[in-house]
């Protein structure tokens, strides 16, 4: 049970610096001056990446605590 917990810490992680660096690149790609939906414009992104991040943070260090087996008992 350990292992998987620390195969699972990995994936969290993992999961999360993938989720914040796709969430940027896609922010990059859809932020255009010319366009006139809201997905274009970079606020409601600017937005939705400050709301993310913590929750990203908070991913990883349950992924960091997993794989170290803090959670053992």
């Amino acid at each position: 049970m350990n292992s998987i917990k620390k195969y699972f810490g990995i994936v969290w992680i993992l999961l999360a610096i993938a989720s914040i660096v796709l969430l940027i690149m896609n922010a990059i790609q859809n932020i255009n001056q010319n366009g006139s939906l809201d997905i274009n414009k970079p606020l409601p992104w600017l937005i939705i990446i400050i709301v993310f991040i913590p929750i990203a943070i908070g991913l990883i260090l349950f992924g960091w605590f997993a794989y170290k087996d803090e959670y053992k008992n």
